[in-house]
């Protein structure tokens, strides 16, 4: 099953990338494809819900023809879309949240005046997110909006890792973080695996 990563970090070779690069390594290992889009790269714009993604429930539709497009159709291709941001003032950044409001619009088709499908109904979503904060104080608001945001999209939520720099003169990553990130890499691959499994025994029945 593939997945799609987003990152959302302006800080190549930062944390969050230093975080990612272990659980990376572990979808490496277990020969899962993936695709990574490096959002502050691209030309993604902010959503200003106009609805024009509503005509046409079997298509994005989104009237920006932008990279965003692209984005769209690698998370159809994929079984798990994972966000990997830093935490900016309690939410993850701009271009993350760009891509969220537009793909709200564009995937789930619930904004004209019928109510139609979630275009990735039953697909999962994760998140990696690195914080100055403790977890529990700096990435639980960002957790509790992409809780519900799966639950509006029929999305399933499967968790977040989410690790704490304790300042710019400590050294953020060790051997716990990278051990963290495989375990969670590890753990979404079973799940992964576990929903594919249930999925053909349902066919099969």
């Amino acid at each position: 099953m593939k997945i799609c990563i987003l990152m959302g970090s302006p800080r190549k070779n930062g944390n969050t990338d230093a975080l990612l690069s272990p659980f990376v390594e572990e979808l490496d290992r277990a020969r899962c494809a993936y695709s990574l889009f490096r959002l502050y790269d691209l030309k993604i714009a902010p959503c200003i819900a106009c609805r024009a993604c509503q005509q046409d429930w079997s298509i994005f539709g989104c009237r920006f023809k932008d990279d965003l497009q692209g984005i769209f159709e690698a998370i159809l291709d994929s079984g798990l879309t994972l966000l990997a941001t830093p935490i900016y003032s309690f939410f993850c950044t701009a271009p993350m949240k760009a891509a969220l409001d537009r793909l709200v619009y564009g995937m789930n088709k619930y904004y004209g005046e019928e109510k139609g499908p979630a275009l990735w109904a039953g697909k999962n979503m994760a998140s990696i997110v690195t914080c100055g904060y403790r977890p529990e104080n700096g990435a639980d608001l960002f957790e509790e909006g992409i809780r519900r945001y799966c639950k509006h999209s029929r999305l399933r939520y499967l968790g977040m890792l989410a690790e704490r720099h304790l300042g710019y003169k400590t050294v953020f990553m060790d051997e716990g973080k990278e051990e963290r990130s495989r375990l969670f890499a590890r753990k979404l691959l079973e799940s992964l695996e576990a929903s594919r499994d249930l999925h053909w025994a349902g066919k099969r029945l």
